[in-house]
């Protein structure tokens, strides 16, 4: 009885594993785009003139990483004819450390990539200080986890827009417009269930474009929790202001744009 016992178990081990199947699945891919990572980040109180920019090319869905885009020609030009060579200083990575920014000024990214040139135009964004930092304990879905505020006040005479980051263990980022807080004093929120007393929180307030913030919140619509998983077809390509002069079809992905920066960093009572 014990014999036939383990025949029928080992019977069963057998039809377990050749019910196994590896399924294959032949994702279409598409000829490789450029990725223009470009932002011109001017921090209040430092001449802002180390700037780096970071090409890369799209990759299959299942790579971890996107191969960087070598040997490209990046320069960014002024709208009072000063011209910015950025140097290739690893794989994809270009820099220029004599870059000069200033407010409301149009600059001109031009990229030389594989015979194609792309080219972008924004203006450099001013924004306002952070002023201060409130703490009180009405955060998360309890309602009792640490919340901090960061104000600022919003210029009456210009539509403005921002984009918050905040760095806590990891960086987070929101996206803000003023239109029913123009010219008012309001605040940026930030608040983590595992922040504590003696913690340290840092903010940093970017002034950004509409176009921009357009950009941004399109994306960040997208990458919501709605998005139906990694195999739904995303609904649709968001692309930035790079524009392919040589052959539109073949459009790069991401953004160019100039920020002026202003950062703070609070520690949690």
């Amino acid at each position: 009885m014990r014999i036939t016992r383990n025949i029928v178990l080992s019977l069963l081990v057998i039809c377990m594993y050749s019910c196994e199947e590896v399924v294959d699945i032949d994702l279409q891919e598409s000829e490789p785009r450029l990725v223009v990572e470009a932002s011109i980040i001017w921090e209040k109180g430092s001449l802002g003139n180390n700037q780096t920019i970071i090409l890369s090319n799209t990759a299959p869905f299942f790579n971890s990483e996107n191969p960087p885009a070598e040997g490209a020609i990046v320069i960014i030009n002024s709208s009072t004819e000063e011209t910015y060579l950025f140097i290739e200083i690893a794989p994809g990575v270009y820099e220029n450390n004599n870059f000069k920014p200033e407010l409301d000024k149009t600059y001109t990214l031009s990229i030389n990539y594989k015979n194609q040139f792309y080219t972008a135009t924004e203006k450099m964004i001013s924004v306002v200080d952070l002023e201060n930092v409130e703490q009180s304990l009405n955060g998360g879905f309890s309602g009792d986890n640490i919340e901090l505020k960061a104000y600022y006040s919003d210029p009456l005479e210009t539509e403005n827009f921002y984009l918050f980051k905040f760095f806590y263990d990891d960086s987070s980022l929101q996206i803000y417009d003023d239109e029913f807080t123009n010219g008012n004093r309001t605040f940026a929120y930030f608040s983590d269930e595992d922040l504590k007393s003696g913690d340290q929180v840092s903010f940093e307030i970017q002034g950004i474009s509409k176009r921009f913030y357009e950009y941004l919140y399109i994306l960040s619509s997208q990458a919501g929790e709605n998005n139906g998983g990694p195999f739904q077809t995303q609904p649709t390509t968001v692309r930035g202001n790079i524009v392919n002069t040589t052959n539109s079809e073949n459009f790069a992905f991401g953004y160019f744009r100039l920020s002026q920066s202003d950062t703070l960093t609070y520690k949690v009572e």
